[in-house]
């Protein structure tokens, strides 16, 4: 066993190599998250990030760091290629569904929220929106024009050429590079991105502010600049995203900061990227049309704390490949868990044998020097969620200690184990007709038909409940009686 807590070691995209976290102010740790374009619902791809940046601010408080979580919400200024061409996706989406754009932002900024909360994602201490900070970019584009910008017809433009080691983050100019920019007529290097987009002549955008350079929107990257700078100040500590904005936003941001600050700092000492959820059917788009989205997984009866699992059984660096039956392994294994504890409850409450302070400290010593390590490995969550199971299935150890730590491994894991039931976790399909309630008498009285010997009797009730698309699971090694099918 160890005699000190393991010190935190984090995977930093800008260094490509693991690092021990030492944060910028003494006991604090200052994050901030790029969020989501509130243009449509979000796929579950864009949420396996949340669920990492939750796990990263949960970890940083299981080590006793004072945390401060910023996640923007982008209601302005991304475009439909993530670069300098094409329409602005919130003006799109409103202009297709003949609505205000503030409406269309606000219903899926609330579906977004959603999202959130049913996925056990703790609230930030900031949610930033951008057109709230419009005033705010102005001033910092207006800052940095002179030495780093340059103006074309189309708006004012960031010169790459003006900072050190433009692109880094991503690799640019080695074989590793990926990003990719489209041209923009005019611009000095292929590199250079939009600071602030003027409206074009004879055209009314819905968001529009006037600045210096006409009147328009400010540039995608610029926005997480400002609102990191003004919620946590440059340098802090962590800054996460999705491993896609590793190639153009981040690059982009770590230039205006740089640009900013008059040096080659990149404004956060880390950049964390997860990587990319994969489903093979091509349903993780959002122009496919039923695309992936919690709500659909929860309608088709799967607690979104399964997918929560899904992700965590994962390293967050590694690709995570989703499929039903995927969801559904991850789903049992959640049951498994959330049954183990249940039962050991049950047995605390029957006045079960406790043991003496002594043996339970070693118990959690024991318990701690592998879960602590596990996440201090880069967020090495598969490994702590097997201690986690190992803890549950000590069948001779002290239950009101096993409870204590579980709790206190779940509240770096979000997985609600203390709190969720079986009945929680018996979701019913959207598109499932019969109720539960029928379902429970009619399974009453197939029970009471076996008693009896009338096994015709309970073959009949046994098919009218599959003919409802209810799964009878007799012999069920977990003693989940039925599910419905999806």
């Amino acid at each position: 066993m160890t005699d000190a807590p393991a010190p935190l070691r984090l995977f930093n995209s800008l260094t490509r190599s693991l690092e021990e976290f030492v944060p910028v102010h003494p006991g604090e740790a200052r994050v901030y998250s790029c969020g989501p374009t509130v243009y449509n619902y979000p796929h579950i791809g864009n949420m396996r990030a949340y669920v990492f940046a939750d796990t990263l601010g949960r970890t940083l408080s299981f080590k006793g760091y004072k945390l401060t979580h910023v996640i923007n919400i982008t209601d302005v200024g991304h475009l439909t290629d993530d670069a300098d061409a094409g329409e602005d996706k919130l003006e799109k989406a409103a202009a297709e569904r003949a609505q205000s754009i503030w409406d269309i932002a606000r219903h899926y900024t609330e579906a977004y929220w959603a999202d959130v909360k049913a996925l056990n994602i703790r609230q930030p201490a900031h949610w930033s929106i951008a057109t709230d900070y419009v005033p705010a970019m102005i001033d910092f584009a207006q800052a940095i024009a002179d030495r780093h910008c340059y103006e074309l017809d189309g708006g004012l433009y960031f010169d790459t050429t003006t900072v050190a080691h433009y692109g880094s983050l991503a690799r640019v100019g080695t074989d590793e590079g990926e990003s990719r920019i489209d041209p923009v007529e005019g611009k000095r290097h292929a590199a250079d991105f939009a600071i602030w987009r003027k409206t074009p002549a004879g055209e009314t955008r819905q968001m529009e502010w006037d600045s210096p350079w006409g009147r328009g929107a400010p540039g995608w990257h610029l926005e997480c600049s400002v609102m990191s700078e003004a919620l946590l100040g440059f340098p802090f500590d962590i800054h996460t995203g999705g491993i896609d904005h590793r190639e153009i936003h981040h690059p982009n941001e770590i230039a205006q900061n740089q640009a900013r600050s008059c040096s080659d700092a990149s404004g956060a000492r880390f950049w964390m990227h997860n990587n990319f959820l994969v489903e093979r059917s091509g349903k993780m788009s959002k122009s496919s049309g039923e695309f992936l989205r919690v709500q659909l997984l929860i309608d088709k009866g799967y607690h979104p704390l399964a997918y929560r699992l899904m992700c965590l059984q994962a390293h967050y660096r590694s690709e995570l490949e989703f499929s039903w039956e995927g969801l559904g392994a991850a789903l049992t294994r959640l049951k498994r868990l959330v049954m183990a504890i249940q039962k050991l409850r049950d047995a605390l409450d029957r006045g079960a044998t406790r043991i003496g302070n002594k043996k339970a400290e070693h118990l959690t010593r024991l318990v701690l020097d592998q879960f602590e390590p596990a996440l201090c490995d880069d967020l090495n969550t598969p490994v702590a969620i097997k201690v986690l199971e190992d803890l549950v299935g000590l069948g001779s150890a002290p239950i009101d200690v096993i409870l204590e730590i579980v709790e206190g491994m779940d509240r770096v894991l979000g997985l609600s184990l203390l709190s969720l039931t079986r009945a929680d976790l018996r979701i019913r399909p959207k598109a499932a007709t019969i109720t539960e309630e029928e379902i429970e008498a009619t399974l009453a009285r197939r029970k009471e038909a076996r008693a009896a010997k009338d096994f015709a009797t309970s073959d009949t009730l046994r098919d009218e409940l599959i003919a409802a698309g209810v799964e009878v699971m007799d012999g069920d090694p977990l003693g989940w009686d039925w599910r419905l099918g999806e």
